[in-house]
């Protein structure tokens, strides 16, 4: 996939310190959003195209123009000292929302994520925390994770809590994310190394932890966060999970969210993934998380014979002897 020109500008010294207290304001003032997904955003906003934001919620939930004597001064200038701000025909709307997981804000990009750069959080990232929280309640400390995609870093920070690793990497092919994932980690008192890369191709040595939320639609070139690629959007997500495979230290598991297209009743990724780990010295577990999501996608050519895309959580773990 190739990256577009980035919308959000590199953060340097000051931008960062900035957007870090952009949250650390956000969190004392009580913010709390929950992004919908873009269909339900998209039919909220249709009930009043005119609308203005009338709170802060407004303005980084759901992205709503604003006139700047809403917002505080402290919190304008650092959204303007981070090149955040667009002009609206004599308002202004941020480029990033923030929402709430887990007791902790996480910046991503405002409403519409049509950009090639978008920085994605939404009802899969709550429903990957959900799975992580479940998979890693019993995880051993120690040893490295590692974050595919990891987008804003919300999966890292809680995987990171709940298997407390020596170490944290988060990878991404896509700048403009691991920019926002390095205050949101910072904002979370996690500490982790961000690679800007494909995959684990420029991590080294071998992995305890692997987690993944990859993107899954197929048919969406140029969207980044959203393009899975050919195999009805299942090509990242196969290409992830075998990069995962090779890597695994004895005892060490990939624990991926994801969406799977079901073809004929057949989870047609799942059996590719049996296919990866057959024969060799690994455990494979599926669980059905969410029956029917992204309905909308069914109209399009690329799904043209299947039934419904099911979000699926798979966990491997690599035996030790």
């Amino acid at each position: 996939m190739t990256l577009r020109p980035l919308s959000l500008r590199q953060l340097d010294a000051d931008s960062e310190p900035a957007l870090q207290s952009l949250l650390e304001a956000l969190k004392q003032s009580g913010h709390h959003f929950v992004p919908p997904s873009p269909a339900t955003h998209r039919r909220v906003l249709a009930r009043d195209p005119h609308r203005q934001a009338r709170n802060l919620r407004d303005v980084f939930g759901w992205s709503l123009p604003f006139a700047p004597n809403l917002m505080p001064a402290p919190l304008l200038n650092a959204l303007r000292l981070a090149d955040l701000l667009v002009d609206d025909q004599g308002l202004l709307r941020s480029r990033v929302r923030v929402a709430a997981l887990e007791g902790e804000l996480f910046l991503h990009s405002a409403y519409p994520t049509t950009r090639p750069d978008a920085v994605f959080f939404g009802p899969d990232t709550y429903r990957f925390a959900a799975f992580l929280k479940t998979e890693l309640a019993d995880a051993p400390s120690g040893g490295v994770l590692v974050d595919i995609g990891a987008g804003s870093g919300a999966g890292a920070v809680v995987a990171a809590r709940l298997a407390r690793p020596a170490r944290t990497i988060l990878t991404d092919i896509n700048p403009a994310a691991l920019r926002l994932a390095r205050v949101n980690l910072r904002q979370a008192r996690c500490e982790a190394e961000l690679v800007l890369g494909e995959g684990l191709d420029r991590v080294e040595g071998s992995l305890d932890l692997v987690i993944a939320n990859p993107p899954f639609i197929a048919g969406e070139d140029g969207h980044v966060y959203r393009d899975g690629g050919d195999l009805h959007g299942a090509r990242v997500t196969l290409d992830w999970t075998k990069a995962a495979l090779n890597r695994l230290a004895p005892g060490g598991r990939l624990v991926l969210y994801t969406g799977s297209a079901i073809v004929e009743g057949q989870d047609r990724l799942f059996q590719a993934v049996e296919g990866l780990v057959a024969g060799g010295p690994f455990e494979l577990r599926r669980q059905e998380l969410d029956p029917d999501i992204f309905g909308e996608q069914l109209s399009e050519p690329a799904y043209a014979d299947v039934e419904r895309i099911a979000a699926v959580g798979l966990s491997v773990r690599r035996r030790s002897s």
